[in-house]
């Protein structure tokens, strides 16, 4: 029998409708992969063994009498320690949660991948309320990137990533409030999308508002489009949700780019690249033109929206903070408490203009994909940097969002956005290209990513296992 921690979510399925494979045997495998590497890469903050492998019994018994409850029955799966997961605590990565409080709901992505008869195996790190674009928190310590334990597997969705990327379950759920899980998607070499703002539903309320997005984490294109169909789905407890797509996320998803017109921006007009990811980048570009997609190389015409994304963030950061007393401040991050010190008091009037940015710039993506059906740029400007930091050494500035120019404008346009594997540097680091589509353009934009992941090989790259430390 293969690697089953090497199959997709997919070819799992696959091997569970013939049955050549058993969810048991899967879920098994992915425990065996977090028991080997997670003592070095931190990418869990609690597995639940025991209950995995009752669901994943239960999914075996289902198969074999023909009765899946949906399509990822028995895939083991984890959560990022942001959403609600009924038993289980969901500490977001915080002293300031106590574990002994009640936990009796899921978060609609949870109860959906409940509903589809998905394995639960845990819940994966986040550094403090998600806040930042690396994954380490005085609660639960750093999470390592699967391709060098000692470097930052970028965040907030961290341990998502590194848990995919290592084969400790096939796909994993995580938040994108400024590029969460498109910065680790692309430090690891994995795969997520962002997708259109209320799509996944999101409950409770994230305290970063409309900037934050549920999305799938996987290693493949076609496992993000059979993610996207499991945790999709109207729930009345997100007031912005969107209807219930029709149709699969997988429909069409091979049918090319011929003829669609993709401009590519490589700094959108404003950021600065390392040259190899820029080489590479632009090699990716091409691959999509030899696809037949028609690429112009042109900026949208957008200035850098990095003051007021600061201002609507940090009113969120310190809005959830104020539910844990005046002192709560002195007990969280650093790197959050100065943030948030920084920015000082944000004023009505500060969080309207703020506002007004937000919507000029959805206005100016809105008339620029008039001309073009999606844009392509770096997913973000360098490759992974030591773990332990929130910028690289040496960098000209502390804040997250000096170095992920690329990921958070789209955030606030509330586009869907996917980072896909495009290469390797000199010396062995992914990079990600960042395929972004107007609002609702979901299958357009996971088309052209599986025409990309199709023309080359960077998506089956794997880092090597991890093995366990015993004695």
């Amino acid at each position: 029998m293969s690697d089953l921690t090497e199959l997709t979510a997919v070819e799992l399925l696959a091997g569970y409708r013939d049955g050549t494979v058993s969810p048991v045997d899967a879920t098994q495998a992915a425990l065996d992969a977090i028991d080997a590497g997670n003592s070095e890469v931190n990418a869990f903050v609690s597995v639940k063994a025991d209950s995995a492998l009752r669901e994943a019994r239960e999914s075996e018994a289902r198969w074999r009498s023909g009765q899946p409850l949906g399509p990822g029955d028995g895939v083991p799966t984890s959560i990022k320690d942001i959403f609600y997961t009924r038993g289980w605590p969901t500490l977001r990565g915080t002293n300031l949660i106590n574990a002994d409080s009640a936990w009796d709901q899921d978060a609609p992505c949870v109860a959906r991948l409940r509903e589809t008869g998905a394995v639960l195996i845990g819940k994966t790190t986040t550094p403090e309320f998600a806040w930042k674009g690396v994954t380490d928190s005085l609660r639960h310590g750093s999470t390592g990137n699967p391709r060098a334990q000692g470097l930052t597997s970028g965040g907030s969705s961290g341990g998502s990533a590194t848990a995919v990327g290592l084969g400790m379950g096939p796909w994993s759920v995580g938040t994108d409030g400024g590029g969460s899980v498109r910065i680790p998607a692309a430090f690891t070499g994995t795969v997520a999308i962002k997708p259109t703002y209320g799509l996944v539903p999101m409950f409770p309320a994230s305290p970063f508002g409309t900037l934050a997005h549920a999305g799938p984490m996987t290693r493949t294109v076609e496992d993000t489009a059979l993610l996207l169909d499991v945790i999709t789905g109207f729930d009345s407890r997100d007031w912005s949700a969107l209807p219930t797509p029709a149709g699969s996320f997988l429909d069409g998803l091979n049918d090319g780019v011929r003829g669609m017109r993709i401009a590519f921006s490589p700094t959108l007009g404003f950021g600065t690249n390392d040259p190899e990811i820029e080489r590479l980048v632009r090699a990716a570009a091409e691959v999509l033109a030899e696809a037949g997609a028609i690429i112009e190389e042109v900026d949208p015409g957008i200035q850098d929206p990095v003051e007021a994304f600061h201002v609507l963030w940090f009113a969120g950061a310190a809005k959830v903070l104020e539910a844990y007393g005046p002192k709560a401040i002195s007990k969280v991050d650093p790197g959050l408490r100065r943030s948030i010190e920084e920015q000082g008091e944000i004023s009505a009037s500060d969080f309207l203009d703020a506002t007004t940015v937000r919507m000029d710039l959805g206005v100016k993506m809105g008339r620029f994909h008039e001309t073009y059906d999606l844009l392509l740029t770096p997913t973000l400007p360098i490759a992974a940097f030591p773990r332990d930091r929130d910028a690289p050494e040496g960098w000209h500035s502390p804040n997250w969002t000096s170095w992920t120019p690329y990921t958070y404008p789209f955030n606030m346009t509330q586009q869907p956005a996917i980072s896909v594997p495009c290469g390797f540097t000199e010396s062995g680091l992914p990079a990600g290209l960042q395929i972004i589509g107007p609002r609702h353009t979901d299958r357009k934009v996971l088309r052209a990513a599986q025409t990309y992941e199709k023309a080359t090989a960077w998506g089956t790259e794997r880092p090597a296992r991890i093995t366990a430390r015993r004695g």
